[in-house]
């Protein structure tokens, strides 16, 4: 146990960062691909993690060698301005996804408590609401890195035991598998959406931004590399893993029913008949678990953020910071109280991410390629050519998903 505890406790990184990239966002994002189009999106999925992989151990391996985060290296090195742009739209879209991410939970745990009210209107949204509020407003009270870690990968070991377990009742065949594993575009409008939803649930910029200030709070050195391949790998494969779970629980059901997850009540109320009670309750709890796991880092951010950005400590128990926090947990009545679609927030939220992706990428590269920084551990023309396709193919996703989203608005 003591063992296990401390390998848990040295991919810590990695596991923060499937809390925060697996939540409600790339459920719902990858329930309406599923939905839609079956696994016939499965290979952007699996290039986007693939590609992440990439990116976590540039990004990680940057702070390693220079000691310095990615916002810090911004500021210095480009300037403030660039650095407000990038430091704007990455707070920008975790505020709109604390939004969507909270009503989401809230509308689910709704429609599934539906059948234990007298009335038959399911728990209250604002109690529900309130209630996931206080129990993520008090584990961020408890200020320690180390409880951090531990909560993250509680929910995150019962959320991909819940996915995993519902995707073996609902389980497509084979040959839809594989069908998801050939080239495939789907059509205008919502499909290209989803498809930079998907890419952007995956692949934001934030993630790799997060991954540096991770790296620096483990203060892992040149001895630590292999930790931090091992730490990537584990990270991206689970990624991949998770979201595909998700994906064939919708492409199992809904998708041969012909039916489509246009709002987060759907993946239960047309679950529910298709794969029975129990295969739906076991999903929800994947779905609130998921919730948590990602609302947590989320409103984390927002003072890790504005310190890394000011280079100064990571001071969680000061003022600001709680009062960040808790503005980033009030967030989360908007879609309750006032109102909306949280399905289609938060996948324009998650296409929104990769407006910032393709300069955060373009940056890094460009400090990646100086003697000055990076000494022998500067990018390779292997590695810059790897680097230039994930540019092109994150910039190609970003203008088609901005050009969709704005013809469907």
């Amino acid at each position: 146990m003591k063992k296990f505890l401390a390998f848990i406790a040295a991919i810590s990184p990695g596991i923060f960062l499937i809390g925060y990239n697996i939540g409600t966002g790339s459920i719902t994002t990858m329930a309406s691909a599923g939905a839609e189009y079956g696994m016939g999106l499965m290979l952007p999925v699996l290039l986007s993690c693939v590609f992440t992989y990439f990116l976590i151990l540039v990004f990680g391996r940057y702070t390693i060698v220079t000691g310095k985060t990615v916002l810090q290296s911004f500021r210095t090195y480009f300037g403030t301005p660039v650095t407000l742009i990038v430091l704007i739209t990455l707070l920008g879209s975790e505020w709109v996804s604390c939004m969507g991410v909270m009503s989401v939970i809230v509308q689910v745990v709704q429609e599934w408590s539906r059948p234990l009210t007298a009335s038959g209107a399911g728990f209250s949204p604002i109690l529900v609401t309130a209630a996931f509020a206080v129990i993520i407003y008090l584990f961020f009270l408890q200020g320690s890195h180390r409880f951090f870690e531990r909560i993250l990968t509680l929910f995150v070991a019962l959320m991909g035991l819940c996915f995993l377990l519902t995707m073996f009742m609902v389980v497509p065949s084979i040959g839809e598998i594989a069908k998801g594993l050939t080239p495939y575009i789907p059509e205008k409008g919502s499909g290209m959406i989803l498809l930079a939803g998907m890419v952007g649930t995956t692949m934001g910029g934030i993630l790799y931004v997060v991954r540096s200030i991770l790296v620096q709070e483990k203060k892992w050195s040149l001895a630590d590399i292999k930790l931090e391949k091992r730490d990537a790998a584990i990270s991206a494969t689970l990624m991949f893993v998770l979201s595909v779970s998700v994906m064939a629980c919708a492409a199992g059901t809904l998708y041969p029913a012909g039916l489509k997850v246009h709002n987060a009540i759907d993946m239960v109320e047309l679950l529910q008949p298709l794969a029975g009670r129990f295969a739906v309750s076991i999903f929800v709890a994947g779905i609130v678990c998921a919730g948590i796991s990602s609302l947590f880092p989320i409103v984390l951010l927002a003072p890790w953020l504005l310190a890394d950005y000011r280079s100064k400590p990571r001071n969680l128990r000061s003022t600001e910071s709680k009062l960040l926090v808790l503005f980033g947990v009030l967030l989360g009545f908007v879609v309750p109280v006032f109102g909306g679609r949280p399905v289609l927030v938060l996948i324009f939220s998650q296409a929104a991410t990769l407006i910032a992706t393709p300069l955060v990428l373009f940056l890094m590269w460009i400090l990646c390629n100086r003697d000055s920084l990076m000494g022998q551990y500067k990018f390779s023309w292997r590695q810059n050519l790897i680097m230039g396709l994930i540019f092109i193919f994150t910039l190609s996703i970003t203008v088609i998903g901005g050009i969709e989203m704005f013809n469907f608005t």
